[in-house]
């Protein structure tokens, strides 16, 4: 069955999370990515989780980690003139460049969009940083918690008596930084078939922070309030839609924003003089008072299986291991097996884009550092020979 993505070819440059689980995603759709990889060398930094191992303990962890799945790894020495020679012929072949590293960095190494280009009009490069290829900050440096900071979010996450709370590396790096750039990427690859031509993909992680907040943003343009951690609608600082401790010391979650779903609640609360005051800022604290009280009567799942029964929006708080044990979460296959050749089968995080006549695949694990080095150089016309020769002279690996 094709995939969505079949026949293009994307050259992953990145290092680190955003960019990795972002040619991840396209993968898993089809496209064939080629992870170009720093050769190692002493004392050299290879920091980051995108690193292909070089071992066959590290070889086996690494079939667990599905940011490098559906890949092949070439090691190139991009600091080389016969590296560069060969990643031109690569970028020749291909539909998309991917990168993340800090604006610059492409350029000194003679791989940046303005050459890459030159060479393939189509070629469509997409840099993920954490605020931009330009600005007064472009070349400062950060991580998922910094973009958060200054893209406005960290601050309304957390309750309003205590400092902001860091929602992991979600926000910033994954839907500011992945999902961006993978919208980013097939808004290219669309235009493209239009236009004749590729186009550079900047994709700033605070941009894309920002622009998640837009609901947020648009209230405070048209009020001039500034919203305050914890008292937000969506934040905790409604009683309807909330974080309840139970009798177990687990947690169960609410939903009720709409008034029929609060009308529910109420009533399987007994508390149906709460109907009229769900906005009530007045009767806010008693409500809250009330809630954290009564869930703390029964334990977490009692309160689901009684309440998801009365169309009420309800969820257990679960921990990671019991994610991969709920119902829902396996009958929609976002835990798979694949076959390893060491370890018979193992678990892989699923596909979350669900198509129903091109769907994402599982190919393969992820690989051994250099493991396609030979494959994807015959493929570009070297010979076995000239192969051998780059790799003496250390420009491939």
């Amino acid at each position: 069955m094709a995939s969505a993505l079949d026949g293009i070819r994307i050259l992953d440059l990145t290092r680190v999370a955003p960019g990795s689980l972002c040619t991840m995603m396209l993968g898993d759709m089809g496209a064939e990515v080629i992870k170009i990889e720093q050769l190692p060398e002493p004392g050299a930094r290879r920091a980051g989780s995108g690193i292909s191992p070089m071992d066959e303990e590290g070889k086996e962890r690494a079939a667990y980690y599905a940011l490098n799945r559906n890949k092949k790894s070439v090691g190139l020495n991009l600091k080389s003139d016969g590296g560069r020679e060969v990643f031109q012929r690569l970028a020749q072949t291909a539909d998309v460049v991917v990168e993340g590293f800090r604006p610059g960095v492409m350029k000194r190494l003679g791989v940046d969009y303005r050459r890459v280009s030159r060479i393939n009009p189509r070629i469509i490069y997409c840099s993920i940083t954490g605020y931009g290829q330009d600005g007064p900050y472009q070349m400062l440096p950060g991580h998922d918690v910094n973009y958060i900071a200054m893209g406005g979010a960290l601050n309304l996450i957390g309750p309003a008596e205590g400092p902001p709370v860091i929602p992991l590396n979600l926000v910033g790096d994954y839907a500011g930084g992945t999902l961006h750039a993978v919208i980013g990427i097939l808004l290219a690859l669309i235009a493209r078939e239009h236009t004749g031509k590729g186009q550079q993909v900047d994709i700033s992680m605070t941009d894309g922070v920002v622009s998640l907040l837009a609901a947020v943003i648009s209230d405070y343009f048209f009020s001039g309030s500034v919203p305050k951690r914890g008292q937000d609608l969506l934040g905790g600082g409604a009683p309807c839609y909330n974080v309840y401790e139970t009798k177990d010391g687990d947690y169960i979650s609410l939903g009720c924003l709409e008034p029929w779903f609060w009308e529910n609640l109420c009533r399987a609360l007994g508390r149906e003089d709460f109907i009229p005051h769900q906005w009530d800022d007045a009767r806010r604290g008693g409500m809250l008072s009330y809630f954290r009280e009564i869930f703390l009567t029964k334990p977490r799942d009692e309160w689901f299986e009684e309440l998801r029964g009365k169309d009420i929006p309800v969820a257990k708080v679960y921990t990671l291991d019991e994610v991969f044990a709920d119902p829902q979460v396996l009958h929609r296959q976002m835990m798979v097996e694949v076959e390893h050749p060491l370890k018979g089968k193992i678990k892989q995080v699923g596909i979350a884009i669900k198509l129903s006549d091109t769907p994402g695949k599982i190919r393969s694990l992820a690989p051994f550092f250099g493991e396609h080095t030979d494959e994807v150089l015959l493929g570009l016309g070297y010979s076995a020979k000239e192969i051998e020769e780059l790799r003496q002279a250390g420009i491939i690996g």
